[in-house]
């Protein structure tokens, strides 16, 4: 089944947040939402295996934090 996950992250939060989440036709949806507003997808399952199972509007444990900074500067490359 379908996953996806939406990670938001700004200066002047504490650190990321699930911002929405869902499984197949909704995770479909967020998909087609994020293309449509030109926003990355990147496809790593077992992150968002993971990271489904958090709460939308909690922010991410601390374990997650490296692998979400490679993440962003990839996003942030991927801009440029």
């Amino acid at each position: 089944m379908e996953k996806a996950v939406a990670i938001k992250y700004t200066q002047d939060l504490p650190a990321p947040l699930v911002l929405a989440k869902g499984r197949g036709r909704i995770a479909e949806r967020l998909k087609t939402i994020a293309a449509e507003n030109e926003i990355s997808i990147l496809e790593m399952p077992e992150l968002t295996e993971a990271l489904i199972e958090l709460d939308v509007g909690s922010f991410i444990p601390e374990r997650f934090y490296e692998i979400l900074a490679e993440i962003l500067v990839f996003v942030m490359n991927q801009g440029q």
